[in-house]
């Protein structure tokens, strides 16, 4: 019997190494269709206004899914080269695998569901219910795992970085804008318009805060939650969160695919590249965590909430709005509601959760624990130029934008408040403007003095690396120097008692240039699809959108299809960046041994 039973083993294992390629192929085309399924479901579960016979179709379909994963996991397990490894590497599988079984066996014998026992326990109101959501949940995150193991694919794409970058902007606004069209992700009877639900999509990804129908009211808390989902994973970027979902199931992250990613994050090796996703995610998640847990507390009395849940949800989203300087609110005039416009704690709150996000990660780095021992063990080790850089421009735009906006609204705008709320109020708005697009003011009654300087403002923007748009604090800093540095006739351009390398000037120009021709080109066909509407709106709109600001001067549900169009373009350009764009486009030059002889002509 001992020898028939190694024998069969030995089958066995014959067996599956002589068929490990072909099936582990098979394997992972059905894990595809499973997902591909599973999102279907989960679209017609949640998008459409279902009949409980219909529902239950629909979730008796969840129990295939969940079958078919389990056999999968099982067929994985067989072809793994170690079976404890696997299950440890692979162990939210392996969880939901133990789950769902115990699930079966207690329906079997018992004729008890666990998760309808433990809703009975937690007293929910319906455990079906309570079944479908954990379900739901569980799928969704299977779902996002399941896009981070298939990541190594993205390296296998042969496209430039900049073009990988530009398409999953373009994935993830197509995406939004057909979740933001199903039924139940609107109050009104009617699916959103399709030109509506993609100027929304695109103004959350691309974390810009432009509207043209009021978020609170237009959408259920469904569409709320999507519009949250789109301005997150187009803060940080989709494919950087495709590969810290990689690295979060454990998966190897190949060396192509981290030459991919620096390229994207602008780090200086492969190894740093890898480490600064590892901050980028642990920072965002601890300030935007942070940040919730703040304005929940800076609320005060004066804003009124039906619920605690609400209250949760508001602080959440406001954070992550906040952080990723889109502009978003849950409150119909922003935070000019009544009762949230005078809360002034919470808009110095939120002011700073704006500022963190809008420094870049790359600041962050320089700032962190380990930089810092570093510095405290080596006083001679600096700050790196960028990050002073940052840091100083950050700052001078900051106090700028605060006494510039006191100094003209004093007597208009600020008038009704007193010094302390004004000094709040202006700093708030010197804040917002440079990128995240809250107002606490009526921006409609701004003098123009006022809005030719949130014009400029938000032209600069924010920081690179960053949640923010504009042509970025360091572009502006290194042109004014350039400038000065030109007339006073110095050959080279010296900061910190460092050397800028000439291409990071060439660069600066190109993209101060080309920011300034299409933002021109779009004024001027604005004003062509909007001839009713004032210029220096139209002007303040467009700025706005480029720099993915989010501001407004009350224009934007008026505007046409066109100048909608225009808008929505302007938004993703400028969150993709136009530099980016070009770098996409164009092809390499063939490199040459020769030159031509130098001629000087006459400028300026």
């Amino acid at each position: 019997m001992n020898l028939w039973s190694r024998e069969l083993a030995e089958r066995f294992r014959s067996f599956v190494y002589e068929t490990a390629a072909d099936a582990k192929l098979i394997i992972r085309a059905l894990s595809m269709v499973n997902a591909l399924l599973a999102i279907i479901l989960l679209v017609i579960a949640y998008g459409f206004y279902l009949s409980d016979i219909e529902k239950e179709l629909v979730f008796d379909f969840f129990d295939i899914v969940f079958a078919l994963f389990v056999i999968l996991y099982i067929a994985k397990l067989i072809y793994a080269d170690n079976w404890w490894r696997f299950a440890w590497r692979h162990w939210y599988e392996t969880i939901l695998v133990l789950f769902l079984l115990v699930n079966v066996l207690l329906n079997l014998l018992l004729n008890k569901r666990l998760l309808a026992e433990l809703a009975l326990f937690l007293e929910w109101e319906s455990p079906r219910a309570f079944y479908e959501l954990i379900l739901s949940f569980y799928l969704l995150l299977w779902l996002f795992l399941e896009i981070g193991r298939s990541g190594h694919f993205i390296s296998r794409l042969n496209v430039k970085p900049s073009t990988l970058f530009l398409l999953s902007f373009l994935l993830l606004i197509a995406v939004g804008t057909g979740l933001l069209m199903l039924p139940t992700f609107t109050k009104g009877p009617d699916s959103m318009p399709f030109l509506d639900a993609l100027f929304t999509a695109t103004s959350a990804a691309c974390v810009t805060g432009l509207i043209v129908v009021d978020t609170a009211t237009y959408f259920t808390l469904k569409g709320q939650v999507v519009i949250l989902v789109l301005i997150q994973f187009g803060g940080i970027g989709i494919v950087t969160f495709a590969t810290f979902f990689a690295l979060f199931a454990q998966e190897r992250v190949g060396i192509r695919h981290q030459s991919l990613l620096r390229d994207i994050l602008s780090t200086e090796n492969l190894k740093s590249s890898v480490v600064l996703l590892r901050q980028i995610f642990t920072f965002t998640f601890l300030f935007e965590g942070l940040g919730a847990l703040f304005i929940f507390w800076a609320w005060g009395s004066s804003v009124p909430f039906e619920s605690l849940w609400q209250k949760i949800f508001y602080s959440v989203f406001h954070s992550v709005s906040a952080f990723c300087n889109a502009g978003f609110s849950l409150f119909s005039n922003g935070l000019y509601e009544e009762g949230v416009r005078s809360a002034y704690v919470l808009h110095l709150v939120i002011a700073f959760i704006i500022i963190l996000g809008g420094i870049g990660f790359g600041t962050w780095n320089d700032f962190s624990i380990k930089r810092l021992r570093e510095r405290l063990e080596k006083p001679w080790k600096d700050w790196r130029i960028s990050t002073k850089i940052v840091v100083y421009t950050t700052l001078f735009l900051l106090l700028i934008g605060t006494v510039v906006f006191y100094a003209l609204e004093r007597h208009a705008l600020l008038r009704d408040m007193n010094t302390m709320e004004a000094l709040i109020a202006s700093f708030f708005q010197s804040v917002t403007t440079r990128t995240a697009g809250f107002n606490t003011v009526d921006l409609s009654q701004m003098r123009v003095p006022t809005v030719l300087m949130f014009i400029g403002l938000m032209f600069i923007g924010a920081s690179p690396a960053s949640t923010g748009g504009g042509i970025k604090t360091t572009t502006i800093t290194v042109l004014f120097f350039a400038m000065i540095d030109s007339i006073r006739g110095k050959k080279d351009l010296e900061l910190g008692h460092r050397r800028i390398a000439p291409e990071v000037i060439s660069k600066a120009y190109t993209v101060f240039i080309v920011a300034v021709v299409y933002n021109f080109l779009a004024i001027f066909f604005l004003t062509i699809t909007e001839p009713e509407l004032p210029v220096l709106s139209l002007i303040f709109e467009q700025v706005s959108a480029f720099a993915t600001v989010g501001l407004s001067l009350g224009i934007t549900p008026e505007l046409s299809a066109a100048g909608k169009c225009i808008i929505i373009l302007s938004m993703y350009l400028g969150r993709v960046g136009t530099l980016t764009l070009a770098l996409a486009l164009s092809t390499k030059v063939i490199s040459t041994n020769y030159g031509y002889p130098t001629e000087y002509v006459m400028v300026g």
